[in-house]
């Protein structure tokens, strides 16, 4: 067995397997959006909403089928099972993807270890890969998240909404400014889920302000992600990003953040502060310029019914330019060998199947 390959390459293996997932939720979630309108998840029993339904759930194994990619590129066929229990226990306690792969990789080190310091007579070695490793490293890395990780979150989410709610009385661009580098920062994860609470509160206080601000936040970065790859093209981007671009802007276009997290997952020094700097100028200048939006999701379905509708186009267009332009800078040129190696890397997933190593 092959194990120190390499940070990189765990994590393509672990965001190769996300894609479909992501994909096929989306679409199926902004299909349900086109069908139904942007209150399709109140139109129970109807077509449009089981086929939301379907992108509901399949949105929701986004980060256990990344943990999962992640522990199995390190340690192979014994890291499936538990990356996927842990994937859902990110979910749980609030660690969004990032904590996703944060299981991943401890999953992935925790049975390499269990592996070279467990041993076993001869007669039970097969019970390892079926027994002892994901009952292990279940418990191991489970109980770490559970006992370390799921608390501070939590206290950290409490007090990051008390924070951003003492600013309502000060400075409007401010606060948009606030929410949109932590709508973009983790992209689904605590920080995000705080601001994103932050503005459902007020809306239902009957301030409207914030939720623009969420909504176009959401948008920004996916959209902003994807102009850069169709700019850049072959010069910054292998063809799977050129590929995955290409579902990420209509999930952006449909407020469906998700799209964006592959390339989050894949170089986060670059994509998380170009989407912080995109999303903290377009909640800014939609606080300023008093768009506001009653109903807390629907992408660009909802753009009608909101106040000031073409301010809020006109901050989508512009602070998504601002993303693309942040990251095209930030990326570096991909040289042959960088090229050669990421599509070496790659797994192949056209037909969706995960291939077993002997």
């Amino acid at each position: 067995m092959t194990y120190g390959i390499g940070f990189k390459k765990h994590m393509l293996t672990g965001v190769s397997y996300m894609i479909p997932v992501v994909v096929a939720a989306g679409l199926c979630m902004a299909i349900a959006k086109i069908c139904g309108g942007p209150f399709v998840a109140n139109a129970t029993e109807t077509v449009p909403w089981f086929i939301n339904q379907l992108g509901v759930v399949a949105m929701g194994l986004v980060v256990p089928v990344l943990t999962a990619g992640i522990a199995y590129s390190i340690a192979e066929r014994p890291g499936i099972a538990p990356g996927l229990i842990l994937g859902f226990i990110a979910l749980e306690i609030k660690a969004g993807f990032l904590g996703g792969m944060l299981a991943g990789f401890l999953v992935g080190y925790v049975i390499l270890a269990i592996r070279r310091f467990l041993k076993l007579p001869s007669s039970m070695q097969g019970l390892m890969p079926v027994l002892f490793i994901p009952l292990l490293s279940t418990l191991v890395v489970g109980l770490a998240f559970y006992l370390i990780v799921g608390k501070p979150v939590a206290i950290a989410q409490a007090a990051v909404i008390d924070w951003m709610s003492s600013l309502m009385g000060g400075s409007r661009m401010v606060l948009g400014a606030i929410i949109g580098a932590m709508m973009g920062f983790d992209l689904g994860a605590p920080v995000n889920k705080s601001a994103s609470l932050f503005s459902n509160a007020m809306l239902a206080q009957g301030i409207y302000g914030p939720e623009a601000a969420k909504i176009v936040a959401g948008m920004v970065p996916p959209i902003g992600v994807a102009i850069s790859v169709f700019i850049s093209r072959r010069k910054c981007y292998s063809q799977g990003e050129i590929d995955a671009a290409k579902a990420a802007f209509p999930l952006g276009l449909c407020f469906i953040t998700e799209g964006v997290l592959p390339f989050a997952a894949a170089d986060p020094l670059r994509v998380i502060p170009a989407c912080m700097a995109g999303a903290a100028a377009a909640c800014g200048l939609t606080m300023l310029w008093n768009v506001t939006s009653t109903v807390p999701h629907g992408g660009i379905f909802v753009i009608p019914i909101m106040g000031n509708p073409w301010g809020f186009v006109a901050v989508l267009i512009l602070c998504s330019l601002i993303t693309a332009a942040v990251l095209t800078i930030l990326k570096p040129v991909l040289t042959a060998t960088d090229a050669q190696s990421d599509a070496e890397d790659e797994p192949e997933i056209d037909d969706f199947e995960i291939s077993i190593k002997q």
